[in-house]
């Protein structure tokens, strides 16, 4: 099975379709050729599609309704979590200004806490943003 995303003219996904294996086959090649289902996909549907990976193989990641596409990292990139995040384009994915999520400690595992990031906080003044939540 072949998955294929429709893009809007921002390069959002808006739609996600599983084609059978048959509607990528190039007979020239023998081989499962993108082209071929992206040509599937605009004569039945039109509009843009392209193809993505639900095994990660191509394009960083499976995109999912709401991810973009960014042609200059040959990526779906995930929505923005939060404004004051910044995509990182090595590994294609978004990260707070404030580094990586702390690590949490044995007994704070064991209590079932964990961090969340708080927008406000860190927009108050630039220090504060994960904040350490107890279920």
């Amino acid at each position: 099975m072949a998955h294929f995303v429709k893009l809007d003219e921002n390069n959002v996904v808006i739609q996600a379709i599983v084609l059978d294996d048959s509607l990528t086959f190039n007979s020239e090649t023998n081989e499962e050729d993108e082209s071929v289902g992206v040509a599937w996909c605009t004569s039945t549907y039109g509009g843009t599609w392209m193809q993505t990976s639900y095994n990660n193989n191509i394009r960083t990641r499976f995109a999912g309704i709401g991810y973009t596409w960014n042609a200059d990292l040959d990526a779906f990139v995930p929505p923005k979590p939060f404004a004051s995040w910044t995509l990182n384009t090595t590994t294609k994915d978004w990260e707070s200004p404030l580094g990586a999520e702390p690590t949490l400690t044995a007994e704070e595992i064991a209590a079932g806490k964990g961090y969340t990031w708080d927008e406000s906080a860190y927009q108050a003044d630039n220090t504060a943003g994960w904040t350490l939540v107890s279920p």
